[in-house]
């Protein structure tokens, strides 16, 4: 159990029977009346962002999230398949749980695989991965005024801004939450 007054940035929490996560909090207290913690919780199974305010007082249930390391195999379908490296079972996922945290991901790689209580709710990409360019225009001397870009395909199909003097074949650095260029490897 923890009291909303010991409120920390990260943690999780089941509130009305749902898994909220602390983005924010503050402790306010007003001039006049009871002081009362305000926060910004979000709702780890929906994806939502909700705001509420507590009395410091008021406790609720820790909710423990299980991150499990399992590694992509493939997609079938709209289902994506991912194998426990310990134990060899596979686990076969909806692409409504998956949604795009698997753009920047190859097969065989590894990611998390979050749950609650043995129900699975997101998957959690490396925070970086590098991928080789498949496609993009070449680039022009003279078009650089100041940091220009543009589009390029990486293998996993997705498109991400680089730099005029990347071409095919090159291999990138690319952060997974944000889906930005870092830099060629």
């Amino acid at each position: 159990m923890v009291a909303a007054g010991d409120f920390k940035n990260g943690i999780t929490v089941e509130i009305d029977g749902n898994i909220y996560q602390i983005l924010e909090f503050q402790h306010v207290k007003p001039g006049k009346g009871a002081a009362f913690v305000r926060t910004k919780l979000k709702n780890i199974i929906s994806g939502g962002v909700v705001e509420k305010t507590f009395r410091p007082t008021e406790k609720f249930e820790n909710a423990h999230i299980d991150r499990k390391d399992m590694q992509y195999l493939y997609k079938d379908g709209d289902l994506y398949n991912f194998m426990d490296l310990e134990t060899y079972d596979q686990i076969a996922l909806d692409s409504d749980v998956v949604g795009d945290a698997l753009k920047f991901v190859k097969e065989n790689e590894s990611v998390k695989i979050c749950s609650h209580k043995g129900n699975v709710f997101s998957v959690e990409p490396p925070l970086f991965v590098e991928l080789a360019i498949t496609e993009t225009e070449p680039g022009f001397k003279g078009d650089t005024a100041q940091g220009a870009t543009k589009p390029a395909t990486v293998e996993t199909g997705a498109v991400v801004n680089v730099p005029l003097f990347c071409e095919v074949g090159d291999v990138l650095k690319i952060d997974t939450r944000t889906g930005e260029y870092l830099s060629r490897v």
